[in-house]
This record gives C-alpha cells, structure tokens and sequence, in this order.
C-alpha cells in the first residue's frame, strides 16, 4: 500500500481515472526552473507529454514556455496563457493551416526541418507580410541509447536536417525573404537515462556552432530539446530528474557568446511522476500456469506498456498482504493489452485499487476509445 493515495477519497469515482498529486508537479517545476536560472537557460515545457488543460495552466504559471508539435497544441498552450513570444513550434509534418496559426499569433520560433518547409513557411509569411523566425532542427547523429521508437538523432530518422545539408540551407534561407534564421535545434530522442549522450550532444553543437560563426553567422539562439528520463522503477524515492547534472553537461561543454540564449523542451521529466492510472480490479482469473489480475484499466488508457514494452510500477493500493505473482492485464479484445507480467503484488481481490504509477507523460494525452471505451477523467489531490 502506498499512503499518498488517498483511498478513502477514490470510492465516489469512476474507474480507470488519471490522478495527479499537484505537490509533485509544483516540487518539479520549483527544481528545473531554480536549476535553469543558475545558467540563464530557457525553459519550453513539451506539451504532447500531457495536455491535460488543469497541468498547462500550473506549469505556465511557473514562467516556462511551451514546446508544440501540432496546431492543436499551440492553441492548448495559448488558451493555458502562455505567451506567444514564449511558444516554439516544431515538427516534421507542419500543415498550411498549423503554419498559418503560429503567424498569426506571432509565436517566438518555428523549428524547420526542410528546405521544403522552409518555403511553405515564407510562402504563407510573405502573404501576411510577416518574417517567421525560424531555427534548423540539426540531426547530429547522436545515439540516444533509447528504445529505438523514440530514438530521433540519427541518419535513419524522419526528423531533422543532415550536417551534411546545411550548405544547401544557407543557401536557400539567404534566398527567402520572410524568414529570419536566428537559431539551430537539436533533439535527440526521450527517456534518456545516461548523461553521456547529451555530452556528446553539447561537443556536436559547439562545434557546429563555431562553425557557422566562423562563416559569418551569428546563432542566437540554441535550442538542445529535451530527453532527460526519469526514474520508472522508483517513483517515490526519484520523483524529481537530475536536473542540476542535465543542466551543468551543457553549461561545461558549451560555451555561449555574448547575448546567445539556450533553451531546453523537456516534456516527461516536468510531469511523468506527477500522475498515475488508478484502475479497478474486475477479476482474479486461474490460468492453466498463472493468475491474472484484470483490470478496468487498458492500453487504450496507458498505451506505453503495448506500445514500447515499457515498465511502469503496479502497487496494489488496497491490500497489506502477503506476496502473490500475477500477469496484470486489462479488458481489451487485444493479446497485447497486458501491462506486465509475473509481478509481485499484495494478495490481491476483485474491488481493489490498483495504480500504474509515472503515468503523468503519455499517458492521458495518448489515451484513445478503441473497443469504443469512454476516456478516462482526470482528478487532482488538491481538490478531491
């Protein structure tokens, strides 16, 4: 059992629902932007992490911005309150109407990704008689050392403009005349455990950087992304990143000129351990080999575990004893629909709570109706 779960409290709502402890959330956001500061660095929240309207309005009034990656999450973030001059938009895929949005709203920075996109976005500025500000998404062909599906920094990845391209970028950005480069962008992949790639990042930068300066090109804007990992086996004794060490790697290994800004977009690490999936259990099953716990909770609810294998705790809320070994599943018509398997739990019964823990990033926001399930609410510990 886990005591900072109030129990009591659940018994008046809906099962599977989204719980967030807002005193984690404020705790995190305290820790990154004091650890920010003491290097001057920028902060750009990534909302497809969690969009949830309630966890928006608290981080945008922690001063951060907001990283987007669609129109629909621009305007999620304008309608939280974050400032315009505070959004960045990035993107492989952006629409006309997407583009259009943040030209409208005067947002800080496009992150481009190709030549392609480049003209579109001086297509549509030229029509409004407006200069995007825009910054290269670089891939620095950097291995993230993360699960391949959310690996973005290497030659075989959709995202981001070669090293070996940037010639040619000049060359068509000095030919546009409402797009205004002020900056390069990097983003090498999520849930990155191990400070030695984003070193190795820094060094990349630096020296691309220098690069450029050397040409006549003047940066004033670096933009690392974000992908520090958090601590999925023990929420409780590491619910808040390493952000000092993130912080300290790129402030040793790059060096900024005078007026240059960086900036950071982490996503899962402001608000991964802040939530988790509380579920009912429907049934104890006998298998031939195992028992099953199913839940009312499934992959349409928490897709992580189906879609990457990722490990998210379980904690029986209810139960206090001994230990039994169960697959825990949901009631999905998929073979896939299983969160774990051979998990050591309290004995456990039909009616108990159980809470698949580090759900505040991907989460609700990847929850869908497959089987045509109804989304789970969110609820909040300060107001339940």
């Amino acid at each position: 059992m886990n005591k900072q779960f109030p129990t009591e409290k659940f018994q008046s709502l809906q099962t599977p629902f989204y719980y967030y402890d807002m005193a984690i959330l404020e705790r995190t956001l305290e820790t990154v932007t004091g650890e920010a500061n003491k290097y001057g660095y920028h902060i750009h929240y990534a909302v497809k992490a969690n969009a949830n309207s309630r966890i928006l309005s608290t981080i945008c009034k922690s001063g951060l911005g907001a990283d987007c990656v669609s129109g629909g999450e621009i305007q999620a973030a304008l309608n939280a309150g974050f400032p315009a001059e505070k959004i960045v938009f990035a993107g492989v895929g952006k629409a006309d109407w997407e583009i259009n949005l943040g030209l409208d709203n005067n947002i800080f920075c496009f992150n481009v990704e190709s030549i392609p996109e480049l003209e579109i976005i001086n297509e549509l500025a030229v029509a409004k008689g407006k200069i995007a500000h825009v910054a290269l998404r670089i891939n620095p062909e950097v291995d993230a050392h993360t699960h391949h599906h959310i690996t973005t920094g290497t030659k075989e990845n959709k995202f981001g403009i070669n090293i070996a391209q940037i010639s040619n970028v000049m060359d068509k950005i000095a030919m546009l005349p409402s797009v205004k480069l002020i900056g390069i962008h990097f983003h090498i992949g999520s849930q990155i455990t191990e400070i030695e790639p984003f070193e190795r990042l820094s060094e990349k930068a630096a020296e691309l950087e220098q690069s450029l300066f050397l040409h006549g090109i003047y940066l004033e804007y670096i933009n690392f992304g974000g992908g520090l990992g958090i601590d999925y086996e023990h929420p409780d004794s590491n619910p808040i990143p390493d952000f000092n060490a993130w912080f300290e790697i790129f402030h040793k290994h790059f060096p900024t000129r005078p007026g240059q800004q960086v900036h950071f977009e982490p996503g899962r690490s402001i608000v991964g351990q802040c939530g988790s999936l509380i579920s009912k259990v429907l049934y104890i099953k006998e298998g031939a080999f195992k028992k099953f716990i199913i839940l009312d909770a499934g992959f349409t609810d928490l897709l992580r575990p189906a879609f990457y294998g990722a490990y998210h705790k379980i904690e029986n809320l209810s139960s206090c004893e001994m230990i039994d070994v169960y697959d825990v599943v949901g009631p999905v018509c998929e073979s896939s629909d299983i969160f774990s398997k051979a998990v050591e739990l309290n004995k456990t019964r039909r009616g108990d709570y159980i809470a698949l823990r580090s759900a505040g990033a991907y989460g609700e926001i990847m929850a869908m109706q497959y089987n045509c399930r109804k989304l789970p609410k969110a609820t909040f510990s300060d107001t339940i």
